[in-house]
């Protein structure tokens, strides 16, 4: 499930895993354009009202960006990465059942 005017998270893993040498210049086009917009989107959308795929979604390509802009290690992005989205998913199960 996605969010209104937000790129379903499969379409999101199935863009990934193709190789953009397999790809025709319309598919990578319309990756990169979608990539954007929903970049954009997930920015100006409030966390409240994100579900938790799309949160978990942007919690995820945050830390890749991150990883990128300072020029670490993929193991060390994803080691971040995963532990930012674990905390996410709990921070949001928390709040669901009214845990602290």
């Amino acid at each position: 499930m996605s969010d209104i005017g937000r790129k379903p998270m499969t379409d999101k893993v199935g863009d990934a895993i193709k190789p953009d040498s397999q790809k025709t210049t319309t598919e990578q086009m319309s990756d990169k354009a979608t990539g954007l917009y929903d970049r954009a989107a997930g920015t100006l959308q409030p966390e409240s009202q994100k579900s938790t795929t799309q949160q978990t979604g942007d919690a995820l390509r945050g830390g890749s960006d991150k990883a990128k802009d300072s020029g670490k290690s993929m193991s060390e992005s994803v080691s971040e990465t995963v532990g930012a989205a674990a905390q996410s998913a709990k921070d949001t199960i928390n709040s669901l059942t009214g845990n602290k």
